[in-house]
């Protein structure tokens, strides 16, 4: 086991701990030597964890200590790594920049010689970036859906026919070259997938659709099901 995953899982045994444990049981637990937990403990107590006690007695955080909630294990902070960085791949401007402010704050609540999980360049997630729709802001989209308000758009399909449409958004789902809105279509009298690139206009109605955006929602994923039978069939 990695250093600093080390760190983090002996942060977590005296967390849940109710009374002293010895170095020689956090290593049983880490199948690692007793002089490796001697060592990580300094090393914590240097980066002003405030773990109290000593060999032969046992270890435990002091009384009150309360340690920031994001305390993930090296592969959790990995995983936080690679979606935020695909996050930076889609043409959402608001998203890209709450991972950045995600990220911070991740950092900010670990430990110094910690932080260099988030910070090192051993993850990538690759491939080109979706550009940012001109017709309609995504940031509106996803407020939308959340407050279940319906939105007016301008749209142009396939065969470039440009309609005017209320819709009712319930679902943003994004691909490596687009994003789509799924949304109840009032023209149409049912759900329909509208390409995110495709809306010349988008703006809020200021109507709503209250308590509705869940039926809708499984109204759409019971349509996945059907047409799932239909190819295995």
């Amino acid at each position: 086991m990695r250093k600093a995953s080390r760190l983090f899982e002996i942060i977590q045994i005296l967390r849940l701990a109710t009374r002293p444990v010895t170095a020689a049981q956090i290593a049983g637990r880490l199948e690692v030597t007793p002089r490796s937990i001697y060592r990580d403990i300094v090393a914590l107590q240097a980066m002003r964890v405030p773990i109290e006690g000593g060999r032969g007695i046992g270890y435990i955080l002091r009384p009150g200590f309360d340690l920031p909630p994001l305390m993930f294990s090296i592969e959790e902070t990995e995983a936080i790594v690679l979606a935020l960085a695909l996050l930076q791949r889609t043409g959402d401007s608001a998203l890209r920049k709450a991972a950045e402010t995600v990220s911070d704050k991740i950092a900010g609540a670990m430990p110094a010689p910690l932080r260099q999980v988030l910070s090192t360049d051993a993850i990538y997630a690759w491939g080109s970036v979706m550009p940012e729709p001109d017709g309609i802001d995504l940031a509106m989209v996803r407020a939308a859906i959340r407050d279940e308000q319906k939105l007016h758009i301008t749209y142009t399909d396939e065969q470039n026919r440009a309609t005017e449409r209320t819709v009712r958004p319930i679902a943003l789902i994004y691909y490596s070259a687009h994003s789509v809105m799924v949304a109840w279509c009032e023209l149409r009298h049912g759900l329909r997938n509208f390409r995110a690139d495709r809306v010349t206009r988008g703006t809020a109605t200021g109507e709503h659709f209250t308590g509705e955006g869940d039926g809708l929602r499984k109204l759409w994923v019971d349509g996945w099901e059907i047409n799932k039978n239909k190819f295995m069939q």
